[in-house]
């Protein structure tokens, strides 16, 4: 670096403002057309002047305005995803796989939370939308109209995710509920239970919980052969919820022999009620979850569950978001299929 250079550094250094373009520029010893290129198009730059550039970048704590190429293209290059919560392993890896997939295209996540709150997704979606996203995922169809009024006067792209239905003309990416917890409830019964219960999630405002409730009630009525559900009870994807809604099935006069649970986490807390009332599992009471995240194969017995394909859904929902902000035509939404997983928490129900 030479003498003027190193002066220019401690000038800017004492700068109020942020460094500037021109800054970097003087620094590195390149014309600001330069820079452009390097952040832009960094392969049209030679290595030896790219390493400038980056050292003075570093040394001013320049960062780029996006802003102008933002109004040049009417674009952003940020996409939000709305989910319901962060603490739910399936969102995590499905948001994960989202994320790697947008930035490979140079496209930024930003990540909003509503707790499974309609109007708190409604302000999350405006604050995004307000940040300039060019595009949304969002979690599940079931919100009010009012949502997807803003959505549609907006413009908004977006992709449905975590279901395999959504309104006509809109595209999702996902599985279909019902049919794999339909499934799941058919696995207990051709292993021999004729007694389920389910736990359930929440299902005001959350169009999965309900899809899993209703498969798993067609598929006990279609069953025939004795099967009934003992008893049905909602609850938060909670640890101790899921143990407080096991106590509420158990205080019954007919007892399960199997309890369905709509996720692993509703399962694991359920199967720590269950031996904290003595009863060993799977032989007194088996127990099946949904979804396959880590804790389904570290519980004791390792969890019979449903795999969802998390990481090809946020994939997939990036590949088609980006598509529909690039304005591509004839897009089409894409349906994963699931995976019963049979664990040692089912067993065939005890003779005695």
């Amino acid at each position: 670096m030479t003498l003027r250079q190193i002066e220019w550094l401690k000038f800017c250094m004492k700068k109020v403002n942020a460094p500037t373009l021109e800054d970097v520029a003087r620094l590195a010893g390149v014309s600001t057309a330069s820079i452009s290129r390097a952040l832009n198009e960094p392969n049209k730059v030679a290595q030896a002047t790219r390493k400038r550039i980056d050292e003075a970048i570093e040394r001013l704590g320049y960062t780029p305005n996006f802003g102008g190429r933002a109004l040049a293209s009417n674009r952003t290059n940020t996409v939000g995803a709305v989910i319901p919560s962060m603490a739910n392993a399936m969102f995590a890896s499905g948001v994960q796989a989202f994320q790697e997939e947008l930035a490979k295209a140079g496209v930024t996540l930003l990540v909003a939370t509503t707790g499974f709150d309609a109007e708190q997704e409604l302000r999350q979606i405006r604050s995004l939308v307000g940040q300039g996203a060019d595009g949304l995922m969002l979690i599940g169809n079931d919100r009010p109209q009012g949502t997807w009024d803003f959505i549609d006067k907006r413009g908004v792209a977006h992709v449905v995710t975590w279901c395999s239905t959504t309104r006509d003309g809109q595209l999702c990416v996902g599985f279909d509920n019902e049919k794999a917890a339909g499934n799941a409830a058919k696995q207990a019964m051709d292993m021999g239970h004729r007694r389920l219960a389910m736990i359930c999630g929440i299902t005001e405002v959350n169009d999965r919980a309900k899809a899993r409730r209703d498969g798993v009630v067609a598929a006990v009525a279609a069953y025939g052969q004795g099967a009934r559900l003992t008893h049905m009870v909602e609850a938060p994807y909670l640890l101790d919820a899921a143990a407080d809604a096991l106590a509420e099935i158990m205080n019954q006069e007919e007892k399960p022999t199997v309890v369905l649970c709509a996720n692993d986490a509703q399962a694991a807390g359920a199967m720590v009620g269950a031996r904290q009332m003595g009863l060993r599992l799977p032989e007194d009471l088996s127990f099946v979850g949904f979804d396959d995240v880590g804790i389904s194969r570290v519980v004791t017995p390792p969890l019979a569950t449903v795999r969802v394909p998390q990481i090809d859904i946020g994939r997939a929902a990036a590949q088609l978001l980006l598509q529909q902000i690039a304005g591509q035509e004839g897009l089409v939404s894409k349906t994963f299929p699931t995976e019963f997983l049979q664990r040692a928490s089912l067993a065939p129900p005890s003779k005695a």
